[in-house]
């Protein structure tokens, strides 16, 4: 699980909680917004950010350059979102041209993870939009911002992720990349919405690798004794 604390209203008070509560719990990432960086994590955790967000609708130029920012601020991880509009309309390379504006100004080891929105997308849409981010050389494709009224993650629409890019092809997974596929296609990364222990196996049941949550402790204490 990657804990996460991207409301409008978060102090840095909030975020130094959530890396104490994630560390205690041994989440993978803390999850914050690109302002509260630089952040003070411990060895075992990963700083992780957002770009773009939550709309999508920022010019490519300008989610590259937050990231590439975000990155010297000490992120490992960025969550960009894409423009939902050119999902909607299938232009896979409209989506491939701002994903590789944000991979060439992030190369890797940072870890890229795409937010698609996949409650606004029918399955050709958001099977269109997981192979433009394969293609660019994402490394996740990731289900929502949690911040669109249409919804969150939904197992539906992470089996349709999974099976489009959770190991069928792509490049071969990166050493280091906690929760990404380890058979050759990208992670799939469910968040929005996940609030309780069922919810989590979910997702993960249906092929998401990693989870991004809110509430991390509260969804352990539902876990079977």
């Amino acid at each position: 699980m990657d804990a996460t604390l991207l409301k409008p209203e978060a102090s840095r008070a909030d975020a130094a909680a959530l890396v104490a509560t994630a560390a205690d719990l041994g989440c993978g990432a803390v999850c914050v917004s690109p302002s509260m960086l630089p952040l003070d994590v411990p060895d075992t955790l990963r700083t992780a950010t957002v770009v773009g967000f939550p709309s999508g609708k920022h010019h490519p130029l300008v989610k590259a350059a937050e990231a590439r920012l975000a990155v010297s601020a000490g992120a490992v991880e960025i969550d960009m979102v894409i423009d939902i509009a050119n999902a909607l309309a299938g232009d896979a390379n409209a989506l491939i041209s701002e994903i590789v504006a944000v991979r060439e100004a992030v190369p890797h080891p940072v870890v890229l993870k795409v937010i698609l929105e996949s409650a606004l997308l029918d399955e050709q849409q958001l099977r269109t939009a997981c192979r433009a981010a394969q293609t660019a050389g994402a490394d996740y494709v990731k289900t929502s911002t949690g911040f669109h009224p249409a919804g969150g993650a939904s197992v539906a629409a992470v089996e349709i992720m999974a099976d489009e890019v959770g190991g069928r092809a792509g490049r071969p997974g990166q050493p280091g990349q906690p929760g990404r596929s380890g058979s050759g296609g990208l992670g799939v990364k469910a968040s929005g919405g996940i609030r309780d222990w069922d919810t989590a196996v979910a997702m993960i049941t249906a092929g998401a690798t990693r989870l991004g949550v809110s509430a991390p402790a509260a969804i352990l204490a539902g876990a079977p004794a």
